[in-house]
């Protein structure tokens, strides 16, 4: 397809992954402002993305999706299908619809809409607020390749995107997903160190969030193995090979290991 369309599209939730896409595609032009609606059941909310970005706002999903060529679902995953009931009477058979609820099959969006109705779900993470995500897509069963082309479109405008199988779709959820997560986790724990060596938080924050941000940018840009990279590092006897032993006796590969299969068994219990 084009980079760019002239249909209308409306999101249905005003939260800050909406507001991150709604950013994008602008920034972009893969839209623009006068053909995207947002909703939200807080008129304060919609009135600051109105003055920010100039799209509409309405508190009625049913107007709003009325005539629209794309839907993003960007509401909590426990009220989806409440959400999905109140859009089916006014939304058009050939829209198509891009849910970004966590847990949420495709099947189940798609039974709850017009039979045949065209679905993609996507997976984001929350870097997408700084145009750094990296969001997952995977088709239902009635979306054909262009639509997946359309989601990678509107996604590509915050970040760097995958196309997977819907089954794979947990494994992104307990890598990507909640991976912010666990990388602030890291960053915490070093800037508490830093502080407690007499770093101030400025400097302290500078030095780790640089550490994250650059070593992660020498894995993507090398093509080198992380093992591999790791090694090079640590020069025997020094101040590195203490370190990572601290971690060998801690098990904390393990730990993380364990932690991620976690997050990925509960990715696929929210989907049942």
């Amino acid at each position: 397809m084009s980079q760019s369309f002239s249909g209308r599209l409306v999101f249905i939730g005003a939260g800050n992954m909406a507001e991150a896409l709604v950013n994008g595609v602008l920034k972009s032009g893969v839209v623009s402002a006068d053909r995207i609606t947002v909703t939200d059941v807080l008129q304060e909310r919609l009135d600051y993305l109105a003055g920010t970005y100039g799209v509409h706002g309405s508190t009625d999903n049913r107007v709003a999706v009325a005539g629209a060529e794309i839907v993003v679902l960007a509401v909590k995953p426990q009220i989806l299908q409440e959400v999905l009931a109140g859009l089916k009477p006014s939304l058009p058979g050939d829209a198509l619809v891009v849910s970004i609820a966590a847990g949420i099959r495709a099947a189940a969006i798609e039974s709850g809409l017009q039979q045949g109705q065209r679905v993609v779900r996507v997976m984001p993470n929350t870097p997408c607020l700084v145009g750094r995500g990296v969001s997952a897509i995977a088709p239902g069963s009635h979306a054909k390749g262009n639509d997946v082309a359309t989601a990678r479109l509107l996604l590509e405008a915050v970040g760097v995107v995958v196309e997977v199988g819907e089954a794979e779709l947990d494994a992104v959820t307990a890598l990507s997903g909640s991976g912010p997560a666990y990388v602030f986790y890291f960053i915490e724990a070093m800037l508490a160190a830093g502080r407690e060596f007499g770093l101030d938080d400025e400097k302290a924050r500078l030095l780790v969030t640089g550490t994250f941000e650059g070593a992660a940018r020498l894995v993507a840009e090398s093509g080198e193995d992380p093992a591999e990279l790791r090694r090079r590092v640590t020069s025997k006897g020094g101040t590195t090979e203490r370190a990572l032993g601290v971690f060998d006796e801690s098990e904390v590969s393990g730990i993380l290991h364990r932690a991620i299969r976690a997050a990925f068994e509960r990715s696929k219990e929210l989907a049942d």
